[in-house]
């Protein structure tokens, strides 16, 4: 039974798997980078994150693949365990994968990337995905399409493009441009739109769409055209796209006006009046007549015809070219021959009525025969023309002419008439011959053609013209001229890299290859400037930096084509001008003052030292104090920091200040400096005495406290610091039965015992203690009353709280308290006899003070035995004041029992 159910489910089961194919569709832009996640194939799949119902434990874990990695494939990352689907480092060029005019899909395995034609939007890559395992199995179809962005500009398929318009064209005329921009992208970033730079008034665009979308731009005449007025127009036609933003090509148009025959030949004059003699040969010219079309080509054409009303003996007697209008005479003149002849000509011009113009020719008989001048060239002459170089020298030879009277019957003379630099002079020592040369320099740029006529006449008046025509040629003796020797330039640094400095122009008054002009940099100009040598323009390939360099002075030339080749040099110099680009700059990050305490207000601290590599008002600095300005003022010109107020030390010690220097351009830049300004100490303060806390204070000391025992200490403190805080603590003053029974340590105030005390040493001792500093220049010092009580009991307390109020009679010593802060050395000398003898004397008479001194002594000690009895009764009080901290020199401190 089960083998029969296996094959009855089977291929039900079979086509349940293959049935599961599904399909995923996605968009994105193209030209993402790489990493970008397209789409999760797991979650829109909505598969599960383990297979199925399983337990976790068993559950297989999914697993996505590519089919195979075909074209399509290598434009994303698929994560085998995610199923994200991400770009890859290789960019989606839409325009690259879809063409529009292929219609196809290109496939490479499972992937593709697929472009329809009928849906220019549409632009698909296709993948295959598989999903394992088994239980999961399915083949997923992903489209993406790819979203055109507006990544190409317009671009027209040529720079320039031409177009001819007859200048009869009515208004409205429209025109086709033949080669329209193109634009890869699609829909609205594709061509929009087209317009031209300058219409001139008479033109402008329309753009046509055909079905299959394509733009074509349409030029429009917008105004009466006339050839002869302006043959070409010259503007930029620019394209648009709809992207945002827009993209724009451009490309030159010429708009040439095609002639049409509107205009008709025309004469200068209507009569022109001749005269021939009698007695000329045939072939002599007798006049030239010349009519003018303004059209162009077959339109301007003129033939020249003789009008029916010339009779003909007088078209006989005269030839008239019907090309060139050039009369001359065709017969012999006899006696028979009419003295007038009105000849009417005609220019003729295509489809127009002819020009009418008169020539009258009056025939003077003669009876001899006119001078004959016989030319003989030495100069290159072609058909009549000679030809000379600007550089041939004064005197050159031109031509030799013979004069002679072909009768043999009068005297022949002859003179040279029209203007130049050429002179007729006899050469001698033959008769009738003349020479024609140069008589100054030839310039082919002053004038480049002369005429000029040997006259030759006889002795009974009759004159006769032989005319020279003399071209002369140019030759390089010009050298390029700038239109400026300095050219001054300034460009703003920070510039655009190839930004345009000037058009450098030279001219060369040399025709021909001669007067080309090239232009070169000179040797001196930096790499990174750049001369187009044939338009001139000067650009700089770099951005200019004015705080690097802020003026370039080099030389350019100008190089004509002759050979050898001549030019000329001019300078460019070129200022940068400056821009705010650089923020002002403290010399140290950090500046430390130290200013000793109690400064006046208003002093100068210290100098803040700012620079800005700026020029003019982007240079200018201003400063500031950010925190603290209510104490601390800064000097904007000098960068002088001053305090408002007098500062004290024990206050506060330091302040830290943060300066802002701000400079003048537009937007401002700013920098910011930290500022600490350090306290000195100085010695103002004089030590506080914290303990014994009152001068009215009392210590109990029993008699049988041993020598070297401590009784008690005097501490104090200084709120200054160093040598200025450094306390030495001395008794300046004593009372008591044996006051030099106490001693104190200057170091540390510790008092002690010296001596033992004995019955008669019983009472109250009463020490002053000083307790002073190192300061300098002068030390300050305070004062404390020290009080001790000798007794093993304190009886009546009374007492000697009286005793304490009472004012002390105590005798001031001024010693100034030892204390060796270094230890110091001193050296002995050596002693003479009588020094010891001395002393060895002043030692014995003290001895014999002293014991008299004790006798004295012991008997006022048992006359007094009673009151210093009661005396040492005196009980310690507190006093209920306030500390004073600045209590004056040799004043007691009162200090309270707080």
């Amino acid at each position: 039974h089960l083998l029969l159910f296996l094959l009855f489910v089977g291929p039900f089961n079979c086509f349940a798997s293959y049935s599961r194919a599904t399909e995923l569709f996605y968009s994105l832009n193209e030209g993402l980078p790489a990493g970008v996640l397209i789409g999760s194939l797991a979650r829109d799949l909505r598969l599960p994150a383990a297979g199925g119902q399983h337990p976790a434990s068993l559950q297989p874990p999914l697993s996505f693949t590519l089919a195979s990695h075909g074209l399509g494939g290598q434009y994303v990352q698929l994560d085998n365990r995610s199923g994200e689907l991400h770009t890859s480092a290789v960019e989606i060029d839409r325009e690259a994968l879809c063409v529009e005019s292929s219609g196809a899909t290109i496939f490479g395995g499972s992937a593709a990337v697929s472009s329809s034609s009928s849906s220019p939007e549409s632009c698909l890559l296709l993948l295959d995905v598989l999903v394992l395992p088994q239980e999961y199995f399915r083949l997923v179809k992903v489209k993406i399409a790819i979203r055109d962005v507006n990544d190409n500009a317009p671009r027209f398929p040529v720079p320039h493009i031409h177009l001819s318009v007859p200048e009869n064209a009515p208004v409205n005329t429209r025109l086709a441009i033949e080669h329209p921009a193109l634009d890869p992208d699609m829909g609205t970033n594709g061509v929009q739109t087209y317009r031209l730079r300058d219409n001139y008034g008479v033109f402008t665009l329309d753009v046509e769409e055909n079905e299959n979308g394509e733009r074509t731009p349409y030029l429009i005449v917008m105004g009466a055209l006339d050839r002869e007025t302006q043959d070409e127009y010259v503007t930029v036609i620019i394209a648009e796209d709809g992207g945002t933003p827009p993209l724009v090509g451009s490309a030159t148009l010429t708009i040439g006006i095609s002639d049409i025959n509107d205009n008709c030949p025309q004469f200068n004059d209507s009569q022109l009046n001749v005269t021939l003699y009698g007695n000329s040969s045939l072939g002599t010219h007798v006049a030239t007549v010349h009519a003018v079309d303004m059209d162009l080509g077959s339109n301007a054409h003129i033939t020249y015809s003789y009008s029916q009303k010339v009779p003909q003996p007088s078209r006989d007697l005269f030839h008239l070219n019907e090309s060139t209008g050039i009369i001359t005479l065709s017969t012999k003149v006899d006696g028979d021959t009419p003295k007038l002849h009105r000849l009417i000509i005609l220019g003729n011009g295509p489809g127009c009525i002819p020009a009418v113009i008169t020539v009258l020719v009056t025939i003077i008989k003669v009876m001899m025969r006119p001078p004959e001048v016989v030319p003989r060239f030495i100069a290159n002459e072609v058909e009549g023309v000679v030809y000379l170089k600007e550089l041939e020298p004064i005197n050159t030879p031109i031509a030799f002419f013979t004069i002679k009277d072909p009768d043999e019957k009068y005297k022949v003379s002859c003179y040279l008439d029209g203007d130049g630099p050429f002179g007729l002079s006899p050469y001698k020592p033959y008769n009738n011959e003349y020479l024609l040369e140069t008589t100054n320099p030839l310039d082919f740029e002053t004038q480049q053609l002369y005429e000029i006529s040997i006259v030759a006449w006889n002795s009974e008046g009759f004159h006769v013209k032989k005319v020279v025509k003399i071209q002369i040629l140019d030759d390089n003796d010009n050298s390029p001229v700038f239109s400026e020797e300095l050219i001054e330039l300034s460009i703003e640094e920070n510039n655009v890299p190839n930004a345009f400095l000037t058009k450098l122009h030279a001219t060369d008054a040399d025709s021909g290859e001669r007067g080309q002009v090239s232009y070169f940099l000179g040797p001196d100009a930096p790499s990174y400037f750049a001369l187009d040598k044939t338009t001139g323009v000067l650009t700089v390939s770099t951005q200019l930096d004015r705080e690097e360099k802020e003026k370039y002075r080099y030389t350019v030339k100008a190089v004509d084509s002759g050979f050898p080749p001549r030019e000329s040099i001019a300078t460019v110099t070129i200022t940068v001008l400056d821009k705010n680009d650089n923020s002002p700059r403290f010399i140290n990050k950090d500046f430390s003052f130290f200013v000793p305490e109690n400064f006046p207000g208003f002093g100068e601290i210290g100098v803040i030292s700012v620079t800005d590599a700026d020029a003019g008002q982007n240079g200018w600095v201003a400063l500031s104090v950010l925190n603290g300005s209510d104490i601390f003022v800064i000097d904007t010109g000098k960068g002088v920091l001053r305090a408002k107020i007098s500062l004290d030390r024990e206050q506060q010690s330091s302040y830290v200040l943060w300066i802002e220097a701000v400079d003048g351009g537009d937007p401002a830049l700013s920098s910011t400096a930290k500022i600490t300004i350090l306290l000195l100490d100085i010695n103002d303060n004089p030590p506080l005495v914290l303990f014994p806390q009152s001068n009215m204070s009392y210590l109990l000391v029993l008699p049988s406290t041993l020598p070297g025992s401590p009784i008690t200490e005097v501490y104090a403190v200084d709120k200054d610091t160093g040598m200025n805080a450094v306390i030495a603590y001395s008794i300046i003053g004593r009372r008591g039965p044996r006051p030099e029974s106490f001693r104190i340590d200057p170091k540390t105030g510790n008092i002690t015992l010296e001596e033992s005390l004995m019955q008669n040493d019983y009472g109250l001792y009463r020490l002053l203690v000083k307790v002073s500093d190192h300061g300098y220049p002068e030390p300050l010092h305070s004062t404390v009353m020290v009080n001790l009580f000798v007794n093993d009991t304190v009886s009546n307390e009374s007492y000697i709280e009286s005793l304490l109020r009472k004012e002390p009679d105590i005798s001031v010593e001024e010693k100034q308290p030892q204390i060796s802060i270094e230890p110091t050395h001193k050296k002995m000398e050596s002693a003479s006899c009588m020094p010891t003898l001395v002393a060895l004397s002043i030692i014995s008479l003290g001895s014999i003070a002293l014991v008299t001194g004790m006798g004295i002594y012991i008997c006022l000690r048992k006359g007094k035995k009673h009151h210093r009895a009661d005396e040492n009764l005196e009980v310690q009080i507190p006093l209920n004041g306030r500390i004073n901290l600045h209590m004056l020199e040799k004043k007691p401190v009162e200090i309270s029992n707080i």
